[in-house]
């Protein structure tokens, strides 16, 4: 007996497209069903007036009777008047059924609950600027947003799947990551950066790309699942390609050899509570430490943090514990130990706005 495939990428995208088009469909028939009810009305109200009406006489006689409610006539009606309001009752009691039928079914069914939501996380998103945006909420992407939201930072979750978002507080959308008005929608014209942690690396890389294009300045980071892959993001933009299988290999031997100096590391990167922090901080154009040597900066007497390392933009990789006589470039990136009244101390002396990652 064959074993049962599991739906492709593909099949989950018709799938989720047409819950979507569901939903937009019960609200179509919602608006139809008003509009039809409003054109009765106006019908009904012209008609009247034609026969002799004014026109509030009109439309009082239009509301009663498509209501059926049973109201005598405001005025005598002939011929043509008994004519009109029969087929006008016909029309009325028609569109007035429709319309309720149409309701109860969009209420019984949450559509209208459904876009209501959607409305309200529309706007909180909409409010949101120096956000990063997570594609894929799964054990990467939740494990991704819990330290983001634990040390202040907004997020905005994407995922195909409504099964992973249903109960999750943080703003967040259903739909294709890999469409780019779903990421226009998530704000990333003003978000910060952006974490790609889909199923698939072929997804991922079409993502990358996309992102990329739509923002060129974008910090993205990209979760590979092969170490090949990992050039392949790299190629295709991602600011910096992670596979979490040989990082937390790489954590768990530096475990096994040095257990202190890992554990160290771990907690003042991960741990939430502990106030000291390892942070980076980028020298702006235009800041008054640019031109000046490491001693001159002097970050620890000044701010309190420590200074551990710079990356010059002239060099592109890292001076550890660099020289007293070491030229602070424009552009550089300062890696600092502090607590959070260090670290913004510092950005105060170099200029950085406050939460600037560099």
């Amino acid at each position: 007996m064959p074993a049962p495939r599991t739906p492709s990428v593909s099949a989950r995208r018709r799938a989720l497209l047409g819950g979507v088009t569901s939903g937009r469909g019960a609200l179509l028939r919602v608006r139809v069903a008003v509009g039809a009810l409003v054109a009765v009305i106006v019908i009904g109200t012209v008609g009247y007036v034609v026969l002799g009406f004014t026109p509030l006489e009109a439309m009082y006689q239009t509301v009663t009777t498509v209501a059926t409610v049973g109201f005598r006539e405001v005025r005598p009606l002939g011929a043509a008047g008994m004519v009109f309001t029969m087929v006008l009752i016909l029309l009325g009691v028609g569109t007035v059924l429709y319309n309720l039928g149409v309701l109860v079914e969009a209420v019984t069914e949450g559509h209208l609950r459904e876009h209501l939501e959607r409305r309200r996380m529309d706007q909180r998103i909409s409010d949101l600027s120096g956000h990063i945006i997570i594609c894929g909420y799964g054990r990467v992407g939740r494990a991704s947003a819990a330290h983001l939201l634990a040390t202040g930072h907004a997020v905005v979750v994407i995922d195909s799947d409504p099964e992973r978002l249903v109960g999750v507080e943080v703003p967040h959308l259903v739909g294709d990551a890999l469409v780019d008005d779903t990421l226009r929608e998530a704000g990333i014209a003003r978000a910060r950066a952006l974490i790609a942690a889909l199923e698939q690396d072929a997804d991922t890389v079409y993502l990358t790309l996309s992102a990329r294009a739509l923002r060129p300045d974008l910090v993205i980071v990209a979760r590979a699942r092969t170490v090949d892959s990992k050039a392949k993001l790299q190629l295709a933009g991602a600011t910096r390609a992670v596979n979490p299988q040989l990082i937390g290999g790489r954590r768990m031997a530096s475990f096994a050899l040095y257990p202190d100096v890992a554990e160290f590391l771990d907690v003042v990167m991960h741990d939430e509570e502990l106030d000291y922090r390892i942070e980076q901080v980028r020298v702006p154009e235009g800041s008054p430490l640019a031109g000046q040597s490491v001693g001159q900066v002097d970050v620890s007497g000044r701010s309190g943090a420590q200074l551990l390392a710079v990356r010059m933009p002239s060099r592109g990789h890292f001076v550890p514990n660099p020289p007293p006589a070491t030229v602070v470039e424009a552009g550089a990136t300062l890696i600092v130990f502090g607590d959070p009244g260090q670290v913004r101390a510092l950005r105060e002396l170099v200029g950085t706005p406050q939460g600037g990652a560099g």
